[in-house]
C-alpha cells in the first residue's frame, strides 16, 4: 500500500467528487480523531461514502485513515484488488470468515494494533437509499480488545440518492455529514450496541423530516 497513491486518490477523485461534483455540509467535524486507534462508524448507502469520508480528514492523515471493506467485492478479480488494496486503502473483511473457522477481523485488528483510524460500516453492506439496517455486532469485538479506543459515529444523509446501489454515476445532490459525539467501551455487548444504535438515531434526527426511518427503528415500532 502506497501512501502517496492513497493521497493521489484523495486529491484527484475524492475530493472532486464530494466537493465539486456533489457539495457537502459537514457538522461537528472537530469531533472527528486526529490519531489512531480510533474508529469512524458511519451508515452505508453508496460506494461514495468512502470519498465522502475520506474528504473529511487532512491529507497529512490520509495514509493513517483505513475502510473496512468485503473482501469478496472489492478483492474478487485482479486489478480491483490492487486498485482496493495499494490505491484506496482498503481493510478486506471476509464475510462468512467466522462460520469457516476464521476470524473476519484479523485484518481490522491489525490496523488498529497499528494505530491506524478505522472506517467501520456497522451495517454490514450497503442498503436501501437513506434508510439505516440494524448494526450487527462486530463492531463491538473490536472495541472490546481495543479498550479505551473511542467509536465516532457519523452519519451520512443523501448519498443513498445521488449512488445508491446498483448506480454507476453519481448524482450532483448535496450531502449532509452528521459526527456525533464519541462513544467508548462497554462491557455489555447489548448496551454498547443500543447506545450506538441511539446516537445513529439522535444524528438522524437532524436531517431533513423526508428521511425514512431505520430497520431498527421500525423493529420496536
Amino acid at each position: 500500500m502506497s501512501p502517496l497513491l492513497r493521497i493521489l486518490f484523495v486529491v484527484l477523485i475524492a475530493y472532486p467528487v464530494t466537493l465539486l461534483w456533489l457539495g457537502i455540509n459537514v457538522r461537528h467535524r472537530e469531533r472527528l480523531p486526529l490519531k489512531g486507534p480510533a474508529i469512524v462508524a458511519a451508515n452505508h448507502n453508496s460506494h461514495l461514502d468512502i470519498l465522502v469520508l475520506y474528504s473529511l480528514f487532512a491529507l497529512r492523515l490520509i495514509p493513517r485513515v483505513r475502510p473496512a471493506a468485503a473482501a469478496d467485492y472489492f478483492l474478487r478479480h485482479r486489478w480491483l484488488a490492487w486498485f482496493s488494496r495499494s490505491v484506496v486503502g482498503i481493510v478486506p473483511v471476509a464475510r462468512g470468515g467466522a462460520r469457516r473457522g476464521n476470524d473476519p477481523l484479523e485484518g481490522c485488528y491489525a490496523a488498529l494494533a497499528r494505530g491506524e483510524v478505522l472506517i467501520v460500516f456497522p451495517e454490514g453492506t450497503r442498503g436501501e437509499p437513506e434508510r439505516m439496517a440494524q448494526l450487527k455486532s462486530g463492531i463491538w469485538y473490536l472495541v472490546k480488545r481495543f479498550k479505551g479506543l473511542t467509536v465516532t459515529p457519523v452519519f451520512l444523509h443523501g448519498l443513498g440518492r445521488s449512488m445508491p446501489k446498483g448506480s454507476f454515476l453519481p448524482l450532483p445532490l448535496f450531502v449532509d455529514v452528521f459526527v456525533g459525539k464519541p462513544l467508548v467501551f462497554g462491557e455489555d455487548k447489548k448496551e454498547f450496541m443500543r447506545q450506538l444504535n441511539e446516537r445513529f438515531t439522535q444524528l438522524r434526527s437532524k436531517t431533513a423530516p423526508t428521511a425514512e426511518p431505520s430497520a431498527e427503528e421500525k423493529h420496536h415500532a
